[in-house]
């Protein structure tokens, strides 16, 4: 017997947004089922019915994941009130409809996922959910191994107490941080209250999903093996999850902004499902 699909996890699929979003659409009245306001949670929508929020009519979506190499100097909004780029600028436009999974700030780079499923979104931002995320962070000076420690056990900033999961020493100026609960500006934050100044840093990690080989700019569509291990629910394996794709990568940001690329297609049948080209990509641990 089928009982339907409880009402705000058929919203999500929409792309609405998050099931705990939707809750609060459903409340305010903003949902319709079958041209009456639907406020009760417990709603199960069956097939064929027409549901509508603020009066537009929405319907699921396939889910599309994808894998997005940030690059340094573009803000994560879709318009920007100062005129700054934005990383939409750099996407084609069949991908404008996805949003982005919590944010790397103007001077940071690297992995960023983005997506049109609100429960996915929920699952890796949650504090809940404890969802790794990796960094390699240069400074303006050489780090001293007490402070490194301090990083460990937290360092009290104008934002509260703020800590690293872990922390690797990689040269003098340079270490890894790994994060399992992420602050605004959180390793920024660290930084500067213990006197040093972030000259670079580049994401490569969230989950058990690396940056690989994406260029800045590009973009990869994820397999269902690549966002197990975004969830971190991947079996324990030392070779990747998938084989290589072929296909032209995304577009980079000088192509973009010449209009070139837009038009570009997969050469294999994984990209025919949405008219975008997966980038060969392999995915591996920075170095």
């Amino acid at each position: 017997m089928n009982d339907g699909t409880r009402l705000n996890k058929y919203l999500a699929s929409c792309a609405v947004g998050s099931r705990r979003a939707c809750d609060e659409l459903i409340r305010a009245g903003r949902v319709e089922v079958n041209g009456s306001p639907c406020t009760k949670l417990a709603t199960r929508v069956q097939a064929g019915d027409h549901v509508k929020v603020d009066g537009r009519r929405v319907a699921p979506r396939e889910m599309t994941i994808v894998a997005f190499h940030k690059p340094r100097g573009y803000v994560c909004s879709r318009e920007d009130e100062l005129g700054r780029d934005t990383i939409y600028t750099l996407l084609p436009g069949a991908l404008h409809a996805l949003h982005h999974v919590g944010r790397l700030d103007r001077d940071s780079e690297g992995l960023l996922i983005l997506t049109n499923d609100g429960d996915l979104s929920q699952r890796l931002m949650h504090p809940s959910k404890s969802v790794e995320k990796e960094y390699l962070v240069t400074a303006n000076q050489s780090f001293e191994n007490a402070h490194l420690d301090q990083f460990l056990e937290g360092v009290y900033t104008e934002g509260g107490k703020l800590r690293a999961k872990a922390i690797e020493r990689l040269s003098a100026r340079r270490i890894k941080v790994v994060l399992d609960h992420g602050a605004k500006r959180q390793i920024r934050l660290m930084f500067e209250t213990m006197g040093y100044t972030v000259t670079k840093l580049l994401r490569v990690r969230i989950g058990q999903l690396w940056l690989g080989d994406l260029e800045p700019g590009q973009w990869a569509l994820l397999t269902p093996p690549e966002v197990a291990m975004l969830l971190g629910t991947a079996a324990p394996t030392k070779k990747r999850a998938a084989p290589p794709r072929t296909g032209r990568a995304g577009t980079a940001a000088k192509e973009t902004k010449n209009g070139a690329g837009q038009d570009a297609r997969s050469t294999t049948p994984r990209g025919k499902r949405t008219g975008l080209a997966p980038r060969t990509a392999t995915r591996k641990k920075a170095r």
